[in-house]
């Protein structure tokens, strides 16, 4: 009797708890909007099934959109809404797409549209006209249009002014953070910064990048902390360079010292205040 007992115990444990799991509400062809204060919508999230469990609603195949200054698009294939907060949380295959065809791609995502905040701890790779990103870990405000990726950074910036140039791509990497900001035109690079074009590299550890209006070019260069340039067998170094791309000219100074490798095969050495 008493394994009886115990067994019709487990199986009525059992059943409540798969109970507990099984959906209140299912739909299919699943749509949620928000409205702002002034009542116009403000965003939405569709979704091809959604089961209601709790205050959470489970969707797939997630399709949503924010409208108005910051809009964007954002799919995934698995989304939890929380009704209460608002916040959500997006699994596989997460995309997002601005206005401006910038994409940002992860394996999951938490959004909260209220605090305009999106994060992740997993890799990322964002693809831009001009530019390519990839880093583990985000912190972005889509509407302060400011992002900043965690560690493994990696940079690809194009600067071809035209699709016939060759040549004139920068890939710069760092331990991180990095941090994008979007309204000042500024990226700015930390910890063991290298930067690499063709046989030229510059280590230094900060950098900052100036872009032109829209991000679509370089104007300048500031790197501080142990600066590094080398160009074959040259070596210079400084404790702040500041590189002018419309002049071309790179400006050294605290300590600059150059290693320069003669046409004899000697090397000449050269430093100054």
């Amino acid at each position: 009797m008493k394994k009886l007992f115990l067994i019709a115990t487990i199986l009525l444990l059992s059943a409540n708890w798969l109970y507990a799991e099984e959906p209140e509400q299912k739909f299919h062809g699943f749509n949620l909007v928000g409205f702002n204060a002034e009542g116009d919508k403000s965003w939405e999230v569709n979704g091809d099934t959604a089961d209601i469990i709790g205050s959470e609603i489970i969707l797939s195949n997630v399709d949503a959109n924010t409208f108005g200054e910051d809009t964007m698009n954002v799919v995934a294939k698995i989304g939890i809404v929380d009704q209460i907060s608002g916040k959500m949380h997006l699994e596989e295959d997460v995309v997002i797409t601005s206005e401006d065809g910038q994409k940002l791609i992860t394996d999951s995502l938490d959004w909260d549209r209220n605090e305009d905040l999106v994060t992740t701890l997993d890799d990322v790779l964002i693809i831009g006209d001009k530019m390519m990103v990839t880093g583990t870990g985000m912190r972005a405000q889509p509407g302060l249009k400011l992002a900043t990726i965690h560690k493994d950074v990696t940079v690809i910036i194009d600067t071809k002014k035209t699709k016939k140039e060759k040549g004139k791509k920068i890939t710069i990497t760092s331990d991180g953070p990095m941090v994008i900001n979007q309204l000042t035109s500024i990226a700015t690079f930390d910890d063991n910064v290298v930067a690499f074009q063709d046989d030229q590299m510059l280590k230094a550890d900060h950098m900052e990048i100036y872009f032109d209006e829209g991000m679509s070019g370089v104007q300048k260069m500031v790197c501080t902390g142990n600066v590094e340039i080398i160009q074959g067998e040259n070596r210079s170094y400084a404790q702040k360079a500041v590189y002018i791309a419309a002049t071309k000219k790179l400006i050294l100074s605290g300590r600059p010292k150059l290693i320069l490798l003669t046409e004899g095969g000697n090397l000449f050495a050269t430093s100054g205040d």
